[in-house]
């Protein structure tokens, strides 16, 4: 009996770190990378539903992206805005801390980023933005 309940507890322990989160990925039907970008979240327990959108443009104006961030895709995660290859990692991040922002955006398409692994690893900046368009570096990413 004293085993059991040893289990259950350890079970029980773990279970939060195990815990998926769940967001919609928004994306144009003929990008490619963007795929790979929600593979690399889903192996990162950040479970996407993924759906294609004709004019992304209309789409981030609406969700708040500021222009000079905007990437190839876009998504809704948790309160959060993410736009473009973002690294798992920052997304966990922020879903923990719950920082007082709208999203985290990858201007464009670093060689190196998540979704887009060349062989190049360039170094980018992931940039933090607020629904009243103050913006600040959440981090480097270093290539090598």
């Amino acid at each position: 009996m004293r085993t059991a309940h040893l289990l259950f507890l350890t079970l029980a322990i773990s279970l939060p770190a195990l815990a998926t989160s769940s967001g919609q990925l928004y994306k144009d039907p003929s990008c490619g990378c963007c795929g790979k970008w929600a593979s690399h979240m889903r192996a990162n327990q950040l479970a996407l539903q993924s759906q294609d959108h004709a004019d992304m443009a209309q789409l981030k104006s609406r969700l708040g992206v500021p222009a000079n961030l905007r990437s190839c895709h876009t998504a809704q995660i948790g309160r959060y805005v993410i736009e473009g290859h973002v690294p798992a990692a920052m997304v966990q991040q922020i879903l923990r801390d719950q920082p007082a922002i709208a999203g985290l955006a990858v201007a464009g398409m670093p060689q190196g980023s998540p979704g887009m692994e060349t062989g190049v690893r360039e170094t980018y900046q992931v940039i933090a933005f607020t629904r009243a368009g103050h913006q600040y570096v959440y981090a480097t990413v270093k290539g090598s």
